[in-house]
Parts: C-alpha cells; sequence; structure tokens
C-alpha cells in the first residue's frame, strides 16, 4: 500500500511554532512526527514558499529550516491549477480574496493529493468548503475526491 500524497498549506508550517496557540502546536509537532516516521509522502507548492516568504524575519526562517528538514516535494503553480482556482472563485466558493487559498485546492486538486491539510477552518478545513470544491472540481473533470482536513484529523486517523 502506498503512503498518501498530503499536500501542506502554509498555516501548518506556521503553527509548527505557534505558541500564541499551544493546542494547534502540539498536534502539529505531533503530525511532523508521523511524517518522520514515514506515514505519508508530502508536498508543497511554489505558493507555500511565497507565502512563506512574506512572514517576518524569524518566522521565515524557522519555517524554511522547518522545510528543508523535512523535504517536501515542491509543486508548481501551473495554468491548470490557476483556471481551476478561477473557477472556485467564480462559482462562489472562495472570494477573490481568497485566491491564494483557492489557489492551495486547486494544486493539491490537479496534482492528485489524498488530502489537503490546513489549520485555514475558515477557506479551506471544513466540510462544507471540502464539498463545494469537490464539487467544482466533478464538474471540471477531476474525480478523485481532495480531503480538506486538519493535522489533528491526520493525527486522530487514517486518511
Amino acid at each position: 500500500m502506498r503512503n498518501p500524497r498530503i499536500y501542506l498549506e502554509t498555516s501548518v508550517w506556521n503553527f509548527a511554532f505557534a505558541d500564541d496557540a499551544p493546542e494547534k502546536k502540539d498536534v502539529t509537532l505531533k503530525f511532523f512526527k508521523r511524517i518522520e516516521e514515514g506515514e505519508y509522502k508530502i508536498f508543497v507548492s511554489d505558493l507555500v514558499i511565497d507565502e512563506i516568504m512574506r512572514a517576518d524575519d524569524e518566522r521565515r526562517n524557522i519555517m524554511l529550516r522547518l522545510i528543508d528538514e523535512y523535504k517536501p516535494e515542491i509543486l508548481s503553480i501551473t495554468d491548470e491549477s490557476l483556471e481551476l482556482a478561477g473557477e472556485y472563485v467564480s462559482e462562489s466558493v472562495l472570494s477573490s480574496e481568497n485566491i491564494e487559498d483557492a489557489t492551495h485546492a486547486a494544486i493539491a486538486t490537479v496534482s492528485e493529493m489524498d488530502a489537503l491539510i490546513s489549520w485555514n477552518l475558515k477557506h479551506l478545513a471544513n466540510l462544507k468548503r471540502m464539498e463545494k470544491i469537490n464539487g467544482v472540481n466533478m464538474k471540471q473533470g477531476y474525480y478523485k475526491r481532495l480531503e480538506l482536513i486538519t493535522p489533528m484529523e491526520v493525527c486522530n486517523e487514517e486518511l
């Protein structure tokens, strides 16, 4: 059996050091321990790197060291993923102000990830949004279901 392919959105890397949110930090570190144990094949995108590069110096350096330590495969932002992100906006799944969140979901979909992992509960990791994203995906010919879940859900259950 192959290891699940999971896309780690920027918030996951950020919460590994979030002293102001100790519960999420603890779960995130537990999640990274499972990655260390080889349970998952992890991916990020150029967009994740771009978002990290906009963080303040200290946070950016910490997240870049973590990425260097775990060595996720880096996916490119493609025209196909940008078009799908645009569909999420035109179908009112996400607003144009949340185009980066739409792009994360689109990259994960186009790359046939098993799940997108995020702490962004408002725009990504929630049931209503997941159903809407998967609905647009089906209309656009992407039939592999994308799970949009938090690190907590990964730590408590298998994908």
